[in-house]
C-alpha cells in the first residue's frame, strides 16, 4: 500500500526535507507567461510546420520553458514537496493548456489529415484507398479542412488502423477541428490522471507529475496541436497500469493499439515480457489482427503512405539519422553500405537489450516495484529507438515522456525538453539535431545520469 502524499516515502525522492511551495508557484507562473506570450506570435499565422525561419522566435520561448521545466523538476525531485504543491502543479498545467487549446494548430497541419480521414471513414469510404485529392472523394471536400491537408495529391494516410479508428470516433463524437483537438487534449489530461495514480501507487509524490505535465513538448504537441501521439501516451500509461498488475493479456493488448496508433511503442514490448510468457505475446498478435481486419480491403495500400515516409525522411537511405548525418559532414562521403550497417548495429543493441530484459530477472511480485522496472526498462528502450533513428519532430517523442514521469533520470529530461527544437527543421540544419540528441546521449554516459 502506498504510503500518503506528504508522508512516508523512499528517501532518495525527499532527501532535503519538505520543500516550499513559493519557488514552484512562481516557476509555474513564469511557464503560463512564456505559453502566452508564445500564443500571441502564434495567433493569426496559417497552420503547417512553417520551418525555421518562422518559428524561430516560437522554439526559443519552449527552449526557455524547457529551462524553467528541468529547473522545477529538479525542485519536486529533489525536495518532498507540500500538499499544495499538486494544485500549484495541476493548476498551471491545466492554465498553459487551456491558453492553446481554441486556437488553430499553430506549428504543424496534421490534424486536418486526422479530421479529413474521420469524415472519409464516416462516408463508409476505407481511408487507406484513396489520396484526399482523388475525384472519388471530391464530395467531402470543404474550405476549412481540405485546403490544409499535408501531401493531399501524393499521399495516401500514413497513420495505422487503431489511430484511423480513433479518427473515425471523433468524425461520429466531436467532428472538426476543434472537436479533434478537444479529444486529443482529453487524451493528455487522461494521462496526467493515470500518472499521478501511478506515483502514489510507487509511493512517490503526486507532484513528480510536474516531470510530464509541466514539459512544453506535451503542451505545445497536445494541447496546441493536437497530435494523435497524445493517444500513444495514454495508452502507454495504461498498459504501465495493468502491467504493474500483472494483466499481461491486458498490458499486450494495449501495447498493440499504441503501436497501431504510432508504430515506435512497440519498441517498449521486450518490458513487459518474460521468457516464455505466451499471453502477453498471444494477446499482442490477437489484437494487431483485429485491428488491420477491417482495413484489409486496401491491399497492399494497408500501410498507406508508411514506405514513402521513411523513404522521404530519409530513414531507410540514413541520410535523415543524425548520427549518419554527423559522420558524413566529419569524414565527407560515407560508404553506400553505412546506412545498412547502422540500422542492423541499432537493431542489434535493441535486440540484445530486449533479450537480456526478457531473459533476465523475474518481474517483482509487489505493483510498486513492478511499475519502477517496467517504466525503466520501457524508458531506456524507448530513448535508444528515439535518438537511434532521431525523429524529425518534437511530438514523436510525446509517448515516452510519461516513461520519463516514472523514471526522471536526467538524460530523459534533457531529452524530452530539447525534443522542442525539432520544430526548427532538423532535416536541413544539423546542429539543431545536434542540440537535441547530444546532451541527453552525453548525459546517459555517467551512472548518474541515467539514475532518477
Amino acid at each position: 500500500m502506498a504510503p500518503p502524499e506528504g508522508g512516508a516515502a523512499p528517501n532518495r525522492w525527499a532527501p532535503n526535507g519538505v520543500a516550499s511551495p513559493l519557488p514552484l508557484a512562481l516557476i509555474g507562473v513564469a511557464l503560463v507567461v512564456l505559453t502566452a506570450a508564445g500564443l500571441a506570435l502564434v495567433i493569426g499565422r496559417p497552420p503547417g510546420n512553417p520551418g525555421a525561419g518562422r518559428t524561430l522566435d516560437v522554439v526559443l520561448i519552449e527552449a526557455a520553458g524547457g529551462v524553467l521545466y528541468l529547473l522545477a523538476a529538479a525542485f519536486v525531485l529533489r525536495r518532498r514537496p507540500p500538499r499544495r504543491a499538486l494544485a500549484i502543479v495541476l493548476g498551471a498545467a491545466l492554465a498553459m493548456r487551456l491558453l492553446l487549446l481554441p486556437i488553430a494548430p499553430p506549428l504543424s497541419s496534421d490534424l486536418y489529415r486526422y479530421v479529413w480521414d474521420g469524415r472519409v471513414q464516416a462516408a463508409g469510404i476505407n481511408p487507406y484507398r484513396y489520396r484526399p485529392a482523388d475525384p472519388a472523394l471530391a464530395s467531402l471536400r470543404d474550405a476549412k479542412v481540405f485546403p490544409h491537408i499535408n501531401r493531399a495529391r501524393t499521399a495516401r494516410t500514413i497513420y495505422p488502423p487503431a489511430a484511423e479508428l480513433f479518427f473515425r470516433l471523433a468524425a461520429a463524437l466531436a467532428p472538426g477541428v476543434r472537436g479533434m483537438k478537444l479529444l486529443m487534449a482529453g487524451c493528455d489530461l487522461a494521462t496526467i490522471a493515470v500518472l499521478i495514480g501511478l506515483l502514489r501507487q510507487a509511493g512517490r509524490p503526486a507532484a513528480q507529475v510536474l516531470v510530464y505535465a509541466w514539459a512544453p513538448m506535451p503542451v505545445w504537441e497536445f494541447a496546441g496541436n493536437g497530435h494523435i501521439d497524445a493517444l500513444a501516451a495514454l495508452l502507454v500509461t495504461f498498459a504501465l497500469w495493468a502491467g504493474a498488475r500483472a494483466w499481461r493479456g491486458l498490458a499486450g493488448s494495449l501495447i498493440a493499439v499504441a503501436m497501431l496508433v504510432k508504430f515506435l511503442p512497440a519498441a517498449i514490448a521486450p518490458a513487459f515480457w518474460r521468457r516464455w510468457d505466451g499471453r502477453l505475446v498471444a494477446a499482442f498478435v490477437v489484437t494487431v489482427v483485429l485491428l488491420y481486419a477491417p482495413y484489409l480491403g486496401a491491399g497492399a495500400h494497408v500501410l498507406g503512405f508508411l514506405p514513402g515516409y521513411a523513404a522521404q525522411e530519409g530513414l531507410l537511405s540514413g541520410r535523415g539519422v543524425f548520427l549518419l548525418d554527423l559522420l558524413s559532414r566529419i569524414v565527407r562521403t560515407l560508404p553506400g553500405w553505412a546506412g545498412v550497417a547502422y540500422a542492423a548495429g541499432l537493431a542489434t543493441l535493441l535486440g540484445g537489450m530486449a533479450l537480456r530484459i526478457g531473459f533476465g530477472p523475474k518481474l517483482p511480485g509487489a505493483p510498486g516495484a513492478r511499475l519502477a522496472v517496467l517504466a525503466r526498462q520501457g524508458a531506456w528502450l524507448g530513448a535508444v529507438i528515439l535518438v537511434g533513428i532521431s525523429p524529425h519532430y518534437p511530438w514523436y517523442f510525446g509517448w515516452l515522456a510519461p516513461l520519463a514521469c516514472l523514471t526522471p533520470a536526467p538524460a530523459l529530461l534533457v531529452l524530452i525538453a530539447a525534443s522542442v527544437g525539432l520544430t526548427l527543421d532538423p532535416a536541413h540544419h544539423v546542429w539543431i539535431a545536434a542540440l537535441v540528441y547530444l546532451p541527453p546521449a552525453l548525459l546517459a554516459t555517467f551512472p548518474w545520469g541515467r539514475r532518477p
